[in-house]
């Protein structure tokens, strides 16, 4: 008898789309960073997340607040803290590893705020992550490496406010019983663009000024990459794999996003990953395999 919760063809299909989207976006991240300032590349993504869709999709139906927070707290709270990460060291490599954090940061988060108990066996990968955490730590402060600590810190911050941002959607989700993820995805985007113009007028040196004829055709590329297919179109589909499937299903397959992003930042960027770093890596994704691959519960019972 078929499985009513098992994947289907194009199930898989939309999960590899995702996986390559979401793995391969820090190298666009580090391309557009060559020519713009984080402020900068912050207000291009938004800015072609939100167009042409919002001429097309309908204000989300519940309270403007939740809109304002997540675009705060997801847009320049975790990509601002991102892009300054990857500007002051981080690599494209190691960033997707860091930002897998955010499991652990929201579980923190929904202890306190939402009062959700945290299980033992979270509480056991979180340790194991954490020494991971601490094989990336002694490189960072490593001489010659060349992830540095400042980067190595904004990439921690940048996956807290990933979390955050997650909250804000479980406490939307509860208080919205008709909860729709696409028009409250494309209304939140227009919130960071404001904001992160303001931090750049404020911040950026004037020899980076807004003189978007300078900025090249793999520039424009960069932000459009994270505005339509990173945003949009994986927020998108991992949802609509959500709302077809049960969470513990589709979970585990972002466990190949840290792959495909070392992968994509030695081959694309010619990105080295040292000793230290693979312990690391290989101590954080265990602790995430350990989170998402839960023990089933044999449903037989005796008659």
């Amino acid at each position: 008898m078929r499985d009513a919760g098992a994947l289907e063809g194009r199930d898989y299909a939309a999960a590899l789309c995702v996986v390559l989207v979401w793995g391969t976006n820090f190298v666009a991240m580090k391309l557009g960073l060559r020519e713009v300032t984080p402020f900068q590349l912050g207000a291009g993504r938004y800015f072609f997340a939100l167009l042409p869709l919002l001429l097309f999709v309908r204000p989300p139906k519940l309270a403007p607040r939740w809109v304002v927070l997540y675009g705060l707290f997801q847009g320049v709270g975790q990509f601002g803290l991102l892009f300054l990460a990857l500007r002051a060291g981080m690599s494209a490599s190691l960033a997707p590893v860091m930002l897998q954090m955010q499991v652990f940061f929201t579980a923190l988060f929904a202890w306190v705020v939402l009062k959700e108990p945290v299980s033992g066996r979270l509480q056991a990968a979180m340790g194991i992550a954490a020494v991971g955490l601490g094989c990336l730590c002694v490189d960072a402060f490593g001489r010659g490496s060349a992830v540095t600590l400042t980067g190595f810190i904004l990439s921690i911050l940048s996956a807290a406010m990933w979390a955050a941002s997650n909250i804000v959607v479980r406490i939307a989700q509860r208080s919205t019983p008709q909860f729709d993820v696409l028009p409250f995805m494309v209304w939140s985007s227009m919130v960071p663009i404001l904001p992160f113009v303001l931090l750049s007028l404020a911040f950026d040196p004037p020899s980076t000024s807004w003189n978007w004829r300078a900025v090249s055709g793999t520039a424009w590329a960069s932000m459009a990459y994270l505005g339509w297919f990173a945003t949009i179109l994986g927020y998108a589909m991992w949802t609509g794999l959500l709302k077809r499937h049960p969470a513990n299903r589709v979970a585990p397959f972002s466990l190949a996003v840290p792959p495909v992003g070392i992968a994509a930042g030695m081959l694309g960027l010619g990105e080295a990953v040292t000793p230290w770093q693979w312990a690391g890596i290989v101590l954080v994704v265990a602790s995430l395999a350990l989170v998402m691959f839960r023990p089933r519960v044999r449903a037989a019972a005796p008659q």
